[in-house]
């Protein structure tokens, strides 16, 4: 059980993300109700903390929130798993916005512990304090970004490694599994451990991020203006339709979900083993 008072807990709209909401918060001991958000549906008595998965649009959300906002006492928190939408243009909808904030979950939500907290601009400070104490508290790794974009943090990232994927595969240079196996293989092996910058520090050796940055910094920008900025054409998704056949090598997707989840998992281990061996070396 979590130390932040929160016990009952709302999954609104119970798609594939929402169910995976719902069974991680099982897990963790709490009181769950899963409901989808068709009008007489909602059935958030008691409910202090709502986790919403509905459809990606500002119009439909402006509306959902609007309901669930009249039906929750004021210190009820409200967040919304969308994966681009701002919450400032959805918490106008509430007649108490200062608790409504982004949650934003990575699929599923039930093995990958990152979650992306931002606030709308009138969302209360205590709202984001509460918020990340209680994804926190349940064994989640969440972020707190400071400006609102479209896509937020991580899926922006995502979105840069994909343009130039795609932009890959539009002039022929490598194919669809080729593609794939250079990060699944590569890079995507030292991402499972670190990130960006940490990484680039291990390559640095004894002069870290600092070395690389003053002698790969040129090169890299020379990358940059280089990349590419395709469109996304009915030539271009054939492309890539095309091109899955022989990176999914006859497997189903069950199959490939399987043993997603199976790295997940055997990563996530993996390092929780890391830190209680770090944290007993210290004490």
């Amino acid at each position: 059980m979590n130390d932040t008072g929160i016990e009952r807990v709302a999954v609104v709209s119970t798609g594939v993300i929402g169910m995976s909401w719902a069974a991680f918060f099982l897990a963790k001991g709490l009181s769950v109700r899963a409901i989808d958000p068709a009008p007489g549906a909602e059935a958030l008595d008691g409910a202090q903390f709502v986790q919403e998965n509905g459809p990606e649009r500002e119009d439909l959300k402006r509306e959902l929130f609007a309901r669930i906002n009249a039906l929750l006492p004021p210190d009820a928190i409200i967040a919304s798993g969308s994966s681009g939408l701002v919450m400032s243009r959805v918490q106008i909808a509430c007649a108490h916005p200062e608790r409504v904030v982004l949650g934003h979950p990575f699929n599923p939500p039930h093995l990958i512990p990152l979650v992306e907290v931002i606030s709308g601009e009138r969302t209360s400070a205590q709202t984001i304090e509460r918020t990340i104490d209680f994804y926190r508290a349940l064994g989640k790794r969440p972020i707190h970004g400071h400006m609102e974009m479209k896509g937020h943090i991580a899926n922006r990232l995502q979105a840069a490694l994909w343009c130039e994927a795609m932009h890959l595969v539009s002039i022929g240079a490598a194919s669809v599994a080729d593609i794939d196996d250079a990060i699944a293989y590569g890079p995507g092996l030292r991402w499972a451990a670190f990130g960006p910058f940490t990484n680039l520090h291990l390559s640095g050796g004894a002069g870290g991020i600092a070395h690389v940055l003053d002698h790969l910094g040129g090169p890299m920008e020379s990358w940059w203006d280089d990349l590419g900025t395709p469109r996304m054409t009915p030539e271009l998704k054939q492309r890539i339709v095309e091109g899955m056949p022989e990176t999914l090598a006859k497997r189903s997707d069950e199959a490939i979900q399987n043993q997603r989840d199976a790295v997940v998992l055997g990563s996530a281990r993996a390092e929780r083993r890391q830190r209680k061996t770090a944290l007993s070396r210290s004490i």
